[in-house]
């Protein structure tokens, strides 16, 4: 192993004038490792972070907000903290999944939410509670560091249990990719702060994730410091996503991951190698033509042996060359739209990655699975989808949940849908855990409401700090009225509909056949044209439709579909018509 010091702004090319970084990386660089000032500011009196804390705060997993439906004149905000865990492949052990039951009802808004890159999220959180919280989730054997911030955040896999076709190899690269992508100097920042110290809750990897972490201090893996080889002093210029799955199952929304995999396995179930995409991406800003929702593009197919070293060899790209001066423009789909897929091929075969990449294998037609209701997992057990819409788990349902996983031993997983499944339910189990599920209401969870069942939103108000309008709450009304309208003209199959609260894009609406995405009090841009198994944009139509519109906007795009005999998706059929025609219908619907 090479232990090398270089100077930090040959690593980073395209910062090594001082005058091109923000502000911000030159704080992360004077934050010793993200410690300070949040580390000081825990032990205040004050019921609030700075704004120097709360950028800190968020690589260790958690949001500062307020309730601004509580806000009073002449009053201090709200303040409390949003949480958000780290679990690669949505897994939750029983242990964890009670941890976070209990801390949610003492400590939090007594609701856990799953959110769409498969983790639990808590809300509510007061300053003088998030150490307890934190420390028990971590003695729980859960972590919440990288949840958030400047980094790799969670890795994503297909959350269904199946020991067959690929998927428990999906599992074990995502964990692999996790453990990778965990910062050293930051987990014993994380760890000082959170457990005082105690290095027994670091993150464990296996042989083989150690010996490609060694790699990180060789080449231009190496970010110039000796204490973080990988992400360097200031860590990525924004957030950074992976995602693992298996040749037709995109339930992990691939095509919108920085790295998107898809794990070829022989016959014994062992990783062969990888199809490879690069550059996908969401957020976005209204107004703001340089920000714009990309999917990710092709990269090529990589032998197992090297799986690991790309990885790190693209994150060191982004590392060096992503935009660090302006934030909104930072992710690494502007730099390889910018620059091309070409040039970010040739510049990692140059400068980080020395082996081969051949063309693409060849993958069946992707398809959005959701794995609602019975499945069986292996010889002897069965696991078992339940929905949430829009992720939300409280009240009694949380309740029964809790106590089936506690009575039963079960492992939780979320899947990237936001819903659940209760997993390794043995045969001699599965009539006891059906009755008990069926005094809630499912008993069939798999025949879920169709329009209900790919549905996604965000938290959006009152607690998210960007959001404009509502999403969570208004989604169910808005789904009801939508399938109104189609029962009405007699239309028999579904749409698949997502809605944020902001254009920042963490529902992924830019993929759904029909998005709702905030830009006003009760007003959404109308995205139109998303793809039934999630791998074509949507496009946007209209820029600000008040929800009071939302029956007669659609009507006539549904009366189009009716009149096709929409054999065909929603998505594909506004798809394939011109796109001046579908303004003009939506103009049209505008009139008094």
């Amino acid at each position: 192993m090479t232990n090398h010091n270089v100077n930090t702004d040959q690593l980073f090319p395209c910062i090594a004038n001082g005058n091109d970084k923000s502000k911000f990386e030159e704080f992360k660089a004077k934050s010793n490792y993200l410690e300070d000032p949040l580390k000081i500011e825990l032990d205040n009196e004050e019921d609030f972070f700075t704004n120097d804390a709360v950028q800190l705060l968020k690589f260790h997993g958690s949001y500062q907000q307020d309730n601004r439906e509580n806000r009073k004149k002449g009053s201090s905000k709200d303040w409390q903290l949003m949480l958000r865990l780290r679990s690669p492949g949505g897994t939750i052990p029983s242990e964890l999944f009670n941890a976070l039951n209990e801390l949610s009802d003492d400590l939090g808004n007594k609701t856990l939410r799953a959110t769409t890159r498969q983790a639990f999220q808590m809300h509510g959180i007061r300053k003088g509670n998030l150490r307890e919280v934190i420390n028990r989730i971590i003695k729980a054997m859960g972590s919440t560091l990288a949840a958030c911030g400047d980094i790799n955040r969670n890795v994503m896999a297909p959350a269904a249990p199946f020991n067959h076709s690929g998927y428990p190899a999906a599992r074990k690269l995502a964990n692999e990719i996790a453990d990778l992508l965990t910062p050293i100097k930051a987990q014993e920042t994380y760890l000082d702060i959170w457990v005082n110290g105690d290095l027994s809750y670091r993150i464990q990897p296996s042989n083989k994730v150690k010996a490609a972490k060694c790699r990180q201090l060789e080449g231009g893996v190496f970010s110039g410091d000796n204490n973080e080889p990988l992400y360097g002093n200031t860590y990525l210029p924004r957030k950074f996503k992976c995602a693992v799955t298996v040749p037709g199952d995109n339930s992990v929304d691939l095509l919108t991951q920085d790295i998107g995999l898809v794990a070829f396995t022989n016959k014994k179930g062992q990783l062969e190698g990888c199809n490879v995409y690069v550059g996908g991406g969401m957020g976005r800003t209204h107004n703001n033509d340089q920000t714009f929702a990309r999917i990710a593009e092709e990269l090529g197919y990589v032998s197992h042996i090297h799986i690991l070293d790309l990885i790190q060899s693209i994150l060191a790209l982004q590392r060096d060359y992503g935009d660090r001066k302006t934030r909104r423009h930072s992710r690494m789909k502007y730099l390889i739209h910018e620059k091309g897929i070409e040039w970010f091929k040739n510049k990692l075969k140059l400068d980080y990655f020395p082996h081969t990449l051949s063309e693409l294998k060849k993958e069946p037609k992707a398809k959005l699975y959701d794995y609602l209701g019975w499945h069986r997992q292996a010889k002897g057990l069965s696991f078992v989808g339940v929905p949430l819409l829009a992720g939300r788990l409280k009240g009694p349902l949380k309740e029964l949940l809790n106590n089936i996983v506690q009575k039963y031993q079960l492992e939780v997983r979320i899947t990237p849908n936001q819903d659940l499944l209760l997993c390794n339910i043995g045969d001699f189990q599965k009539s006891s855990i059906r009755a008990e599920l069926t005094t809630i209401g499912f008993s069939n969870p798999e025949q879920y409401d169709p329009i209900k069942r790919h549905a996604i939103a965000c938290p959006a108000l009152p607690l998210c700090g960007l959001a404009i309008t509502d999403a969570e709450r208004s989604l169910p009304e808005i789904l009801s009225r939508i399938d109104k309208e189609l029962q009405k003209l007699q239309i028999t199959k579904t749409i698949l509909v997502r809605m944020t609260g902001c254009p920042n894009g963490c529902a992924r609406p830019y993929m759904a056949e029909l998005a709702l995405v905030g830009s006003g009090v009760n007003q959404y841009q109308l995205w139109l044209g998303g793809s039934e198994n999630l791998q074509r944009l949507a496009k946007p139509y209209l820029q600000k439709m008040p929800l009071e519109n939302l029956e007669k906007t659609l009507k006539p795009l549904l009366m189009s579909w009716r009149e096709s005999s929409h054999k065909i998706g929603f998505g594909d059929h506004i798809n394939k018509l011109d796109d001046q025609f579908v303004s003009q219908l939506l103009e049209e619907s505008q009139l008094p």
